[in-house]
């Protein structure tokens, strides 16, 4: 089946004429009946009522229209993959660690819907190992994850670091801790509250314990932020917070900032994704861009466009 037959009855259908469906594909008359005539035969059915002025589609006719159009819709959406310059639309899928998707993926999703209103978000939340295997098997179109400073990209990936962010150690006042420096070693009989495996800050953590020869202690594993910090001020455990996350808690005057000399320390924000089609390159680019703009207006640290870019 020709679509330039499909295009010449969508023509005439939306048109009513032939003459004037002629002049919108830039036909002559003679040339545009051909193409209506080899769309029926290879149908086997009549598609017009020629006796109808203006031109109307038989039932079978109504019901072929409706499916040129949305072929003629796929067609389109086919060609335009692989191009940068059509508008993008389709689906782009997004993965994000939960507490930063909270605080920089507000600013992003305005900023893509409008430049891009065909474009259709979506966003998975999850831990940062598990979004970086998503965007190696394709399932995700892009990811920010949270990785110790040790990490090093997947060849199979594009990654550019985006900002460094900083991790402390809170307590509950109730518990007394000294305000001078301590040591992991001074945390030992202290269980945590933490993010279950996967998580970034809980890697850091757990790597400096390893090193330190220190049990690893996890009295609860608790999903959000918020809901760990009200858990430490209640005297559950420690834990680690990012600064801002701790700035923003409810539960912030209940809590104690702990001074860790082995463990002032942090995660690197990085930006990945796969290989592209064309209709994702500019929206991904502009996703980038955003996440970094608000990072820097978070006050974390942002790196230069190449650090580590593959």
């Amino acid at each position: 089946m020709n679509t330039r037959d499909l295009q010449a009855f969508v023509a005439v259908i939306e048109s009513g004429s032939m003459v004037r469906a002629a002049e919108r594909l830039h036909l002559t008359q003679p040339g545009l009946t051909r193409r209506v005539q080899s769309l029926e035969s290879t149908l086997g059915a009549e598609l017009l009522d020629r006796q109808s002025k203006p031109l109307k589609p038989t039932a079978t006719g109504h019901e072929v229209y409706a499916l040129a159009r949305t072929v003629l819709g796929a067609v389109d959406d086919l060609l335009s993959v692989a191009s940068t310059d059509s508008e993008p639309s389709g689906e782009l899928r997004i993965g994000m660690p939960p507490f930063l998707a909270d605080i920089a993926l507000e600013k992003p999703i305005d900023q893509l819907r409008s430049a891009f209103a065909r474009l259709t978000l979506r966003i998975t939340a999850g831990w940062s190992p598990g979004l970086l295997q998503s965007v190696e098997r394709a399932a995700l179109d892009a990811a920010v994850v949270l990785m110790p400073s040790n990490f090093t990209p997947p060849e199979t990936v594009r990654a550019i670091a985006l900002a460094f962010q900083p991790t402390v150690i809170v307590a509950p006042r109730s518990l007394g801790l000294p305000d001078t420096p301590v040591t992991l070693a001074d945390l030992a009989s202290h269980a945590w509250v933490l993010n279950q495996n996967g998580c970034g800050m809980r890697s850091a953590l757990s790597r400096a314990l390893e090193m330190a020869g220190l049990p690893f202690n996890v009295a609860v594993e608790a999903f959000g932020s918020d809901l760990q910090l009200s858990l430490v001020a209640r005297g559950l455990g420690i834990g680690v917070a990012t600064p801002d996350v701790l700035e923003r808690s409810a539960h912030r005057d209940a809590l104690q900032v702990i001074d860790a000399v082995d463990f002032r320390t942090g995660v690197d924000v990085w930006f990945v994704h796969g290989s592209l089609p064309g209709r994702l390159v500019r929206p991904v680019e502009l996703l980038r861009r955003s996440l970094t703009e608000v990072l820097a207006a978070s006050g974390l640290a942002t790196y230069d466009d190449t650090r580590a870019a593959k």
